[in-house]
């Protein structure tokens, strides 16, 4: 293998693909990443056995070919290099040696058989369509913070993505839940969703793809199966080159979260966003690590934020709120309020209330596209 290409180039490309691989490894292969010189392009690819990202970039070949090498050492000597530099990469499969030239600086990385890479992306997937990169960053945006992490509870630690019917619409629908706040988002499902299966997207997953999201009016292409999903950006033919992700799915059934989101919250607040976020970020300052609990109370117009820690004092503040029913005081976790509020678009919230130990419900407006369930502390 004979491969020269620029430092820019491959940076970009290995800080893709070397996330993937984990820097503790009992299988010495995945430590490394897949060079394959072949056809004008540099094809690198990295996997944990659970994620594969493949990506593919244009390149002076001389001698097509393929190694693999220690993804974080070769990424970290191309970040090393200088800006402009032109990068050579040879290999004849003889010696176990990847050398790298570039200007005066010369490298050899010890290498492995590219037979031994593994290959988890092999295998049709049965649903496809196209979907607007800015429309699968809503999705994970809106929802990727609720994604549980408590590992005994593994069918929470993904995104559960499924079409559903809305009023006689069918809709490409996520959720994440940790059994304490739920975030729902849906958009028009896009030809081609219709009838794929309910798929519980691993975190990981759902964060490399929310990294390699950078152009949010290209298209993406979803590949869905029951076992895997598959994540395809950009086109060969471009100089950008494309990049391919292809997931395992989490194997397990996503809870019937329909249950969990109350449908008959009488008590209506509506406050506006960014004062009611400072306000709830400025009283929680005292709060203990451990609860981080702040009290709303509400009555004729008027809401009073609250917080009392025996070890550190009070604070309260109190804002001009849109509320017309009866008094209520009830709790909530101050980190979980104030990440809700990031992710909503408009400059007011509407809070549904019921009891102070029922789930509340949160969104922008009636009928918002988002909307998020969050369940009461007592104080």
């Amino acid at each position: 293998m004979k491969v020269t290409l620029e430092r820019a180039a491959l940076l970009k490309s290995l800080g893709h693909v070397h996330r993937v691989v984990e820097r503790r490894n009992t299988i010495p292969i995945l430590s490394n990443v897949l060079l394959r010189a072949e056809d004008q392009a540099l094809l690198l690819k990295a996997t944990d056995l659970d994620l594969e990202v493949i990506e593919r970039l244009a390149a002076d070949v001389g001698a097509a070919g393929a190694t693999t090498v220690p993804a974080h050492i070769l990424f970290e000597i191309i970040r090393k290099l200088p800006d402009g530099a032109q990068v050579s990469l040879e290999s004849n499969g003889e010696s176990g040696q990847l050398r790298l030239r570039s200007g005066r600086s010369r490298f050899n990385l010890q290498s492995l058989p590219d037979s031994d890479f593994p290959d988890l992306a092999t295998g049709e997937l049965g649903h496809a369509f196209n979907l607007a990169a800015g429309d699968l960053k809503r999705l994970i945006d809106k929802t990727q913070f609720a994604i549980s992490s408590e590992e005994t509870r593994y069918y929470l630690n993904g995104i559960f993505l499924h079409t559903t019917d809305v009023e006689g619409h069918m809709m490409l629908r996520a959720v994440a839940t940790d059994g304490h706040r739920l975030a729902r988002v849906d958009i028009p499902a896009p030809d081609g969703a219709i009838g794929m299966p309910g798929v519980i997207v691993p975190r990981k997953a759902v964060s490399e793809v929310q990294k390699l999201i950078e152009d949010q009016g290209q298209e993406v292409r979803v590949e869905i199966s029951a076992a895997k999903a598959r994540f395809t950006f950009g086109d060969p033919s471009a100089s950008s080159g494309q990049i391919v992700l292809t997931s395992k799915l989490i194997d397990g059934t996503f809870p019937d979260y329909v249950r969990v989101i109350p449908s008959g919250n009488d008590k209506r607040l509506i406050v506006d966003r960014a004062p009611f976020a400072a306000a709830v970020d400025r009283v929680s300052t005292i709060s203990s690590e451990r609860g981080r609990a702040v009290k709303l109370a509400l009555a004729d117009s008027k809401l009073t934020l609250s917080v009392t820690n025996p070890d550190s004092g009070s604070a309260t503040e109190e804002l001009d709120v849109d509320y017309d029913s009866s008094p209520i005081d009830i709790g909530f976790n101050a980190r979980y309020l104030l990440d809700i509020t990031e992710q909503l678009d408009g400059d007011t919230v509407l809070f549904k209330l019921a009891d102070p130990g029922s789930p509340t419900l949160v969104q922008d407006r009636d009928g918002a596209a988002a909307l998020y369930v969050l369940m009461p502390m007592r104080v």
